[in-house]
């Protein structure tokens, strides 16, 4: 029986970017109008109007999922540029203040505003999310049980969000601190089938806790419309590069945990609470702090694990195609996450719009 395809689909959320003053600005859904005549569906705008997302089509594999992240991040500049903007790639913004940006009008993001109120005025962050295609959703829950191991190691690479409003925030990743005041965030629990998991979301909507599945915003989640198990844990990245590096690892990951249950082997499962023990550490330290390997139980350095991690998913990587792209998380190690990249930045210059300028600079490397 062939494998699956596995096929990719990326999206990325942009800030908008005011090039005299470095903050960020509305692009008054200017953007996304006009990007609706060349990209359709491809570019949404979101809750505050400084943000604009973009999302690939299906990609058969990660050569296609490049090519249209490079595209859209192309598409998105020039959007931007025809409106006296700046598009930059960053988990958080440096310095701006989020009671200084406006909600985009809209009865969906009203409703959501209404019921967290602070927390969802406050949750100006980028992410970039990426969806990998199942066969079902037994397979989904299966891969989401399994997969949640990994999590923190893919999120250690991603860590690009260290300033929170003009400060240095100590975190690697801010961004996850902002984004846990919401309900229904963090690490998923484990669950037995599809048909538990469709209970579980059934009873949230009977109870009034949400209206459908799309309000589950976990690190990973079996999507609710979609045949897509769909990775959130990670912060937006600056590089495309670094983009379809992390999307490639993830894409090996289902491929390697699927081969595995073709052979009858099961990777162990852990509990939640121990996999957030290694996710607090990702944030705070990124790929320089020290994860538990929890099948030595022992602290081992984030850079060994991620080497382990590459090492476990290499036996699929030609099959898929992309051991080029996974081999680019080796040049990530060696240069620093885009928090260190940032915070380099800023201790050589004490300058955060010199920060924004390197965001900017970064966000069109390798596409042109």
């Amino acid at each position: 029986m062939p494998r699956p395809v596995f096929t990719l689909g990326i999206e990325e959320e942009f800030q908008t970017i005011d090039p005299v003053t470095r903050d960020l600005r509305s692009h008054m859904s200017k953007i996304v109008e006009d990007g609706k005549i060349t990209l359709h569906e491809q570019v949404k705008a979101e809750m505050h109007e400084s943000v604009v997302e973009v999302g690939t089509v299906i990609c058969k594999n990660i050569h296609e999922a490049r090519d249209e992240v490079i595209h859209l991040r192309r598409q998105v500049i020039e959007l931007a540029d025809r409106v006296g903007l700046k598009i930059a790639a960053a988990g958080t913004h440096p310095f701006s203040r989020w009671q200084d940006q406006p909600i985009t009008p809209d009865a969906r993001y009203d409703k959501i505003v209404e019921e967290l109120q602070e927390a969802a005025r406050s949750n100006l962050v980028f992410g970039m999310h990426v969806h990998i295609g199942i066969e079902n959703r037994d397979l989904g829950v299966y891969m989401m049980n399994a997969l949640r191991y990994f999590l923190p190691h893919l999120f250690a690479l991603s860590t690009n969000s260290p300033f929170w409003e003009g400060r240095e925030t100590g975190y690697k990743s801010f961004r996850t601190k902002v984004f846990e005041r919401f309900p229904r965030t963090g690490i998923p629990g484990y669950f037995t089938s599809a048909s538990d998991y469709d209970e579980f979301i059934a009873l949230l909507i009977k109870t009034g806790c949400i209206d459908n599945g799309k309000k589950i915003w976990w690190d990973l989640r079996l999507h609710p419309f979609f045949d897509t198990i769909e990775y959130r844990i990670c912060d937006m990245m600056m590089r495309a590069d670094e983009t379809i590096a992390v999307a490639a690892v993830m894409q090996a990951l289902v491929a390697k945990i699927y081969k595995l249950k073709c052979q009858n082997l099961n990777f162990r499962l852990y509990r939640s609470a121990l996999i957030k023990e290694n996710k607090w550490r990702a944030a705070r330290y990124g790929i320089d702090g020290q994860l538990i390997d929890f099948g030595s139980q022992e602290e081992k350095p984030a850079r060994q694990l991620i080497l382990e991690l590459l090492d476990f998913v290499d036996d699929v990587l030609d099959e898929l195609g992309s051991r080029h792209e996974v081999e680019y998380v080796l040049k990530m190690l060696e240069m620093g996450t885009g928090a260190d990249r940032q915070l380099a930045v800023f201790h050589q210059t004490g300058d955060l719009t010199k920060v924004v300028d390197f965001i900017l600079q970064e966000t069109t490397h390798g596409l042109y």
